[in-house]
């Protein structure tokens, strides 16, 4: 499916089911796509997570129906998915500055209408990217488990934990002390920080990670093998996290929509670094978005 008619179709999907119980994993499984490219596009294209959005637009017409009806507060909650009138009354005074009883005597609600996306073509700079196909190759790493909705904020901490813990030492010039540190420095973890959305549950594991060169895998590091697929690699010179956020954008933004070539497959990304050269925080620091594409059906019989 196109990538814009995937998002437009997530948007209905999600408005024909406010009532019910869906997740991101469901809206997911409706247009076909992974959760993790899914919630990571929407984001980027809207400025909602998923959960936000259906979450924002129960409470508006949870407000409008105590605008104009007499129901009770706990029918409202419940048409809504809230379980008990405590966490609706909660949720609802933070999103509209009010309570319920509030709102039904008069009290003002902010608004939050269904959105609509439209592609919106922009003129400049070209992206840098190549189609490149790979062999199947190997990565080793620390790995933890975050959720669609927090990963954006949570994943910086978790590079900052990994490197306290394990890269100092390395980094200082000292000999590796640990099995850790000795992976580190055999297969340059901190190379690769690698998505792979195969949990399900609205929830993707990720690696910092660098290419495996074989030899022991310390207790607690996985291994993971990506198959032999074509790469669109997204080239990216700038300071971190700026300039991998703006490529991030871009792509869902500007190349995925329309695209009349390529479409997203398979259930994981990468973010390279470079390791050798320069520091993240230089302007003209190199790293890139490796994202998974095949060749769209259609295209193939143009």
């Amino acid at each position: 499916m196109e990538w814009l008619t995937s998002i437009r179709t997530a948007i209905d999907y999600m408005e024909k089911h406010l009532e019910d119980n869906i997740s991101a994993q469901d809206v997911a499984d409706h247009v076909y796509l992974s959760p993790f490219f899914l919630q990571k596009g929407f984001s980027l294209m809207t400025g909602y997570g998923i959960g936000e959005y259906i979450r924002n637009r129960r409470l508006y017409l949870a407000a409008l129906d105590l605008k104009e009806t007499k129901e009770k507060v706990i029918d409202i909650a419940l048409r809504y998915c809230y379980e008990t009138p405590e966490s609706f009354t909660k949720a609802f005074s933070r999103f509209h500055g009010a309570t319920p009883s509030q709102v039904r005597n008069g009290a003002s609600i902010n608004a939050f209408l269904p959105l609509k996306i439209k592609l919106s073509v922009q003129g400049g700079k070209q992206m840098d990217y190549k189609i490149t196909p790979m062999f199947p190759f190997k990565v080793i790493g620390f790995q933890k488990v975050f959720d669609n909705e927090s990963a954006y904020a949570e994943i910086p901490k978790y590079w900052d934990e990994i490197c306290e813990k394990y890269a100092c030492n390395v980094y200082a010039g000292n000999a590796p002390a640990n099995p850790y540190e000795q992976a580190l420095v055999d297969n340059c973890i901190g190379e690769y920080g690698v998505c792979i959305d195969d949990i399900g549950g609205g929830k993707f594991r990720y690696l910092i990670a660098g290419k495996y060169t074989g030899g022991d895998v310390p207790e607690g590091m996985v291994v993971y093998e990506f198959p032999r697929c074509d790469w669109a690699v997204f080239q990216c010179i700038g300071p971190l996290p700026e300039a991998l956020q703006a490529v991030n954008t871009r792509i869902f933004q500007e190349w995925l929509p329309g695209n009349p070539e390529y479409e997203l497959y398979g259930n994981a990304s990468v973010e390279w670094y470079d390791c050798v050269n320069g520091e993240k925080t230089d302007p003209d620091y190199h790293s890139a978005i490796w994202v998974p594409v095949r060749i769209k059906p259609d295209s193939l019989h143009q």
